[in-house]
């Protein structure tokens, strides 16, 4: 008798405690769930990491409609941009629209806002068209300021980056109320220890040192969507490749081509113009932009 009323007080304990371990566990799986649908953190860096637009809530892309003006300087290469920008308009709808104005509630871009790139004609008369165009009380409006290069920075030299990096930081002392985005140069067929990436790396150093929005427009088109890395070898704006990375290079893949191919058009990946390039990278720049855009929305509040 007295080892039954034992025995029935030490059940009870556990009993208590079976029922607590199990709430417990259901509490921890709600908040699992809560935190996988939980908007990601947008850092101020835009690279191969900010290409999957499943992932920006639809909500934020609207804010960033609402809120942004940007001007979008560039010549070619820097098209892959807006090219793909239209191209996921197209298949995805009016959420991912944009023009120049913002008509119909589309993000604002007026692209082509002024003549050249960063390195065209020269590495300073950008920085010059910049301030004539935001003087303009007709641009009131403009919160956001992004250049491309085009294939200077290939043979650009450390001063002429540093030269890039100053005018960029004196905009934005100037210019407080807008948000200044700066960019790596793209692909050309070099390797890691070629000038292109030592100076693309200048780039990144400084902005991340100086906590800056950076477009990482080199590393997006160094990764296929998978995460494979091509950026040791040798891959161009083409997204051509040496197989073997080793010297001297030789083209014997296309890693956009070859992802293309294995995946379903208008499922995994939409046709679109992409200047020097295949549809997938300027798919890839178009999901970025609108990561980068969200990115300055949530950096401005």
């Amino acid at each position: 008798m007295l080892y039954t009323i034992y025995e029935e007080k030490m059940e009870r304990p556990l009993i208590f405690l079976s029922i607590s371990v199990s709430v417990l566990c259901f509490f921890l799986f709600c908040i699992a769930c809560a935190l996988s649908n939980y908007p990601p953190q947008f850092s101020k860096l835009t690279d191969h990491t900010c290409t999957d637009i499943a992932l920006i809530p639809s909500k934020l892309i609207a804010d960033a409609k609402a809120a942004l003006h940007i001007a979008y300087g560039h010549t070619s290469h820097g098209s892959q941009l807006t090219t793909g920008m239209s191209g996921l308009a197209a298949w995805k709808g009016e959420l991912y629209a944009w023009n120049e104005g913002g008509a119909g509630g589309a993000l604002d871009v007026d692209d082509y806002f002024v003549s050249g790139d960063l390195g065209n004609p020269d590495f300073t008369t950008w920085a010059d068209r910049t301030r004539t165009y935001l003087d303009n009380p007709l641009n009131a409006d403009v919160n956001v300021v992004i250049w491309s290069w085009c294939g200077q920075v290939s043979t650009a030299s450390a001063a002429s980056i540093n030269t890039y990096l100053a005018l960029m930081n004196q905009l934005e002392i100037d210019y407080p109320q807008v948000t200044f985005v700066y960019m790596t140069g793209h692909l050309d067929g070099q390797c890691l220890e070629g000038t292109l990436h030592q100076r693309n790396q200048q780039i990144r150093d400084y902005c991340r040192q100086h906590d800056k929005f950076l477009y990482d427009f080199a590393d997006i088109e160094s990764y296929n969507p998978d995460g494979a890395y091509f950026g040791d070898l040798y891959p161009d704006d083409n997204c051509d490749y040496d197989g073997d990375g080793s010297p001297p290079r030789s083209e014997t893949g296309n890693w956009a081509l070859e992802w293309q191919n294995t995946h379903t058009q208008n499922v995994d990946w939409y046709d679109c113009s992409s200047a020097h390039s295949q549809p997938l990278n300027a798919n890839l720049k178009a999901y970025a932009a609108w990561w980068l855009w969200v990115s300055i929305t949530q950096h401005r509040q």
